[in-house]
């Protein structure tokens, strides 16, 4: 091995790659953009993200691991102007609602049950190549641990609950991407349902997430995070 090989595998060795192909970051590039991201309070109206960003975010949203995969969301891509400026009264009046390049709103079903279960079967069996009577077991224990074993209250707070994990899924692949997001709670989601027609549909807004690129003057961008120190927030065992 020259002396430039020998080289690149010790600075790969150094960086904690050890010379895999799999696409993995070194744990310095992931630590720099999550302090690096923040709420975004201030958003660029003129600036807009580029398509083949806005297709990867998307696509990060599609692989977002849910329970037993069942995915009960939907994620409403809203970037119609006219529409965002009805949300935004719906959202105590917040800029980042209509100045965000893209905003979406997480939605979940509000009335799951074994028909949605059905319809995942369906698709394991496609997507790995199994004969649907071998999945009865699984589809069994999704209908039995969830369908069953909850109300309509207790399935609709499940369903809330995975949705939150997508949000925090997209909020760390834009910040991979250099992409600004604020997660927001502050709306009425009795009114998004209204203007977004989701309770027809079955669904109702859970959290929003507006995404975007920060305006210079925008003060909370070099504000110093606050969090609790390691030894109080870790339990090792």
């Amino acid at each position: 091995m020259s002396n430039v090989e020998l080289k690149v595998e010790k600075e790969k060795k150094n960086n904690g790659i050890n010379g895999n192909t799999n696409g993995a970051i070194h744990p310095s590039q992931l630590l720099g953009q999550l302090n690096w991201r923040y709420a975004t309070k201030q958003f660029d109206p003129e600036k807009r993200i580029n398509e083949q960003n806005w297709e990867g975010l998307e696509e990060s949203l599609r692989l977002t691991p849910s329970s037993g995969g069942l995915q009960p969301w939907k994620f409403v891509v809203v970037t119609d102007p006219d529409v965002r400026a009805k949300l935004r009264p719906a959202s105590y009046g917040q800029a980042q609602i209509t100045d965000a390049s893209h905003l979406v709103v997480f939605a979940a079903k509000t009335n799951f049950g074994a028909d949605d279960v059905d319809a995942h079967i369906k698709q394991v069996a496609e997507a790995q190549g199994a004969p649907l009577e071998a999945l009865t077991p699984f589809r069994n224990m999704l209908v039995g641990g969830i369908v069953q074993s909850r109300d309509e209250a207790g399935r609709t707070a499940w369903a809330r609950n995975q949705a939150y994990i997508a949000l925090g899924n997209l909020l760390t692949s834009a910040a991979l991407l250099g992409i600004d997001a604020c997660p927001m709670e502050g709306f009425d989601p009795t009114q998004y349902n209204e203007i977004l027609g989701l309770k027809a549909k079955g669904l109702s807004a859970v959290v929003i997430a507006a995404l975007g690129y920060r305006l210079p003057t925008d003060k909370h961008a070099n504000t110093p995070k606050v969090r609790f120190p390691r030894e109080q927030i870790f339990l090792h065992v």
